[in-house]
């Protein structure tokens, strides 16, 4: 991937989330003020896994609390199963074909590995690739690190 492409897909992401949130973007929104408030919730993160990636995000509290649970629930519900965590978890490490999850991770059968990947993928939390690999996206691996930090410590696995 090229910092062209990397940039670009960037940008994309940046106009999205703006959009989700209401946030002005443009010319047209110039004239708008930013959404009042609630201070901000940020992460970062400068993580080697499967390779280097580095993040740092904030957003308005207000903003987030605002946001469509349409949106947010089909990502939740898809890392809201312990074999579909497990698979993520293996992913992290790097791209994994179904086979090699298989022999790795408890899916269940055959059938429901392929659901649980296929769940997975239609939230956006794995991409399956070329040669019928599966993995977390680069620009996904900070967000979904945070995400089981944030669930950790609702949890209590932090204290």
């Amino acid at each position: 991937m090229t910092t062209d492409d990397r940039l670009a897909g960037l940008e994309a992401r940046v106009a999205a989330l703006e959009a989700a949130i209401g946030a002005p973007s443009g010319p047209e929104d110039a004239g708008r003020a930013p959404e009042a408030g609630g201070g901000t919730v940020g992460y970062a993160g400068d993580v080697r896994l499967d390779g280097e990636v580095c993040w740092r995000i904030d957003y308005s509290a207000g903003a987030l609390a605002a946001m469509p649970p349409e949106r947010l629930a089909p990502v939740l519900a898809a890392l809201g199963h312990p074999a579909r965590l497990a698979l993520v978890q293996d992913l992290l490490g790097g791209p994994r074909t179904a086979a090699e999850l298989m022999e790795r991770v408890d899916g269940g059968s055959k059938g429901q590995l392929y659901h649980h990947l296929g769940t997975l993928t239609a939230a956006g939390v794995v991409e399956k690739g070329a040669r019928g690999q599966y993995a977390v996206a680069p620009q996904r691996v900070v967000p979904i690190l945070v995400a089981l930090l944030a669930s950790a410590d609702i949890g209590g696995l932090l204290r």
